[in-house]
């Protein structure tokens, strides 16, 4: 049988007083916690790595005789990836290359023409110059003796020759203005084809350079090389196999070059702004490795609204979805090179949206280009100037 005392009415109150006290200042300090930190903080475990896929197709039909990369190698931009077979585009460029030459020679004779052709029109001036002088001569021969013929001192049958060598010089002088001026035209076409250019810069020279140098990129092409460094993943081809331009053979992900796209619910979006930092922790490396990342900017509309199968909610009964907007979070270079990330990782988002950051202040994202395939084209014209100079001499 419990003989204790029941509790005093006063110990009883001072029990409910301190309760209530500690209910208090855990609601103070929840309430100072939330006004502090949590309602600076906007956070998702909604999100992964993202980076660029550089896919390795090819540009001209061939086979594959090498493949010198396969997944998760590392390689270096300008590095060799896949070798086709390059007999065929080998045959095409020799060609070319005669093709061309003989393009300069044809054009070189149509500069010789032109001095030929302007030796001739000077010829068949000499002979106007000289039929006009025996025209005078037989002109005055006819009057001189038409005034002997009237005193009888010539014949009749000498003044019929002269008057027959008049008509003949007459003829040879008209013969002569014909012949200039077919020189003269000949001249005229042939300068027509030459005129304002040099053998270099005629058309035809022109078109045959472009079709050596289509031929030497075709040529080159048979070799695939790494537009970017990174690392090999997906590879499909095969040695031995026929490939079409465009084919996918590979992809290059350029790891240094990752961002992390975190989806957050539009009522997380309020406050968020370009240029904001975040705290980014990956589930590969769990919190020791913290990453510092800035807010590069908001998706234009939500994941659904981008889906192959949009939603259609005009129609039946609606529940609704409270809808996801894609953030990109671009991470400190160092960071990533210090703790190598992978697409497609999990990660877990802190934005800070108390700052209202200048949209000037906002990172941009880093130039996509190469100049891997840059040098192609400079070797291929190096070659178009050695054959032109080689055959505008010979």
């Amino acid at each position: 049988m419990n003989t204790s005392p029941a509790p005093r009415p006063a110990a009883r109150k001072r029990l409910l007083l301190l309760a209530a006290l500690a209910l208090l200042v855990l609601a103070g300090a929840y309430g100072a916690w939330w006004l502090l930190v949590a309602s600076r903080l906007e956070s998702t475990d909604d999100a992964y790595v993202h980076g660029n896929l550089v896919q390795i197709t090819a540009r001209i039909p061939g086979t594959v005789v090498a493949i010198e990369a396969d997944n998760t190698d590392l390689v270096q931009a300008g590095q060799a990836l896949v070798r086709l077979d390059p007999a065929d585009a080998q045959v095409a460029l020799q060609q070319a290359r005669e093709r061309l030459a003989q393009a300069v020679r044809q054009v070189r004779t149509l500069y010789v023409q032109n001095e030929a052709l302007q030796a001739d029109v000077d010829v068949r001036q000499a002979d106007i110059d000289r039929a006009q002088a025996e025209l005078a001569r037989a002109r005055s021969d006819v009057q001189r003796r038409q005034s002997l013929a009237r005193t009888g001192g010539v014949s009749g049958e000498e003044l019929l020759h002269a008057q027959t060598a008049l008509k003949a010089a007459q003829s040879g002088l008209a013969q002569a203005r014909a012949q200039l001026e077919a020189a003269r035209a000949k001249l005229a076409t042939n300068q027509a084809l030459t005129e304002g250019t040099t053998v270099a810069e005629h058309p035809d020279v022109r078109q045959a350079a472009a079709a050596l140098r289509q031929a030497w990129l075709d040529a080159a092409r048979t070799t695939l090389p790494a537009p970017a460094a990174g690392m090999v993943a997906q590879r499909s081809v095969q040695v031995g196999q026929r490939v079409a331009p465009g084919t996918t053979l590979m992809t290059v992900v350029p790891l240094e070059q990752v961002w992390v796209e975190a989806n957050f619910k539009e009522n997380q979006l309020r406050k968020m702004r370009v240029g904001q930092r975040a705290k980014v922790v990956a589930d590969l490396y769990g919190g020791e490795v913290v990453y510092e990342g800035v807010v590069a900017g908001l998706e234009a509309g939500t994941g659904g609204a981008f889906s192959l199968l949009p939603a259609q909610n005009a129609s039946g009964n609606w529940i609704k979805v409270v809808q996801r907007v894609p953030v990109r979070i671009a991470l400190d270079p160092q960071a990533v090179r210090e703790h190598p990330l992978r697409v497609g990782l999990s990660m877990n988002v802190e934005v800070d949206v108390s700052e209202t950051p200048a949209q000037a202040g906002a990172p941009r994202a880093a130039a996509l280009s190469t100049r891997v395939f840059e040098a192609r084209s400079e070797e291929a014209d190096a070659l178009v100037a050695r054959i032109i100079e080689e055959n505008l001499h010979s």
